[in-house]
């Protein structure tokens, strides 16, 4: 049994094509505040997250036609991505889920936005949804 400590939800994942398009809706009609704007090169992303609570909600736009967000917004359209989950061990967590029958889709922690360290868990195995684990916080 792992002793993997589960936190919060860190977040909720929404692909958009324009950050700048969609963050009104969060900002003018919900009320809420960006908490930051970032660009991740690496993955072909830029991220705004917009606090409500103790959780964000983080909107992610393609950089690029090749972008796994460029895929997931041609294929799916707009609209909800993943969900996140803050927790304590990502390296702990990776082999959890390994031994629990989950999959990573890595076997290694990446770099997430805000200097998180950050593994997704293979929708296949999760019921449909794409989790992603969480260390640190933005």
């Amino acid at each position: 049994m792992s002793n993997l400590k589960t936190e919060k939800i860190d977040h909720i994942g929404i692909a958009v094509r324009s950050i700048g398009e969609r963050v009104s809706f969060f900002t003018d009609f919900l009320e809420l505040e960006v908490l930051n704007e970032e660009v991740l090169e690496e993955r072909g992303l830029k991220v705004a997250f917009v606090k409500i609570g103790e959780t964000t909600i983080e909107l992610l736009e393609p950089l690029s036609d090749s972008s796994q967000i460029s895929e997931f917004i041609e294929k799916r359209g707009e609209g909800i991505h993943h969900i996140a989950f803050n927790i304590d061990d990502v390296d702990a967590a990776i082999v959890s889920a390994k031994e629990k029958g989950y999959t990573p889709l890595s076997d290694t922690p990446s770099r997430g936005a805000g200097s998180t360290r950050i593994v997704f868990l293979h929708p296949k195995t999760t019921g449909g949804v794409l989790v992603e684990l969480v260390e640190g916080s933005h």
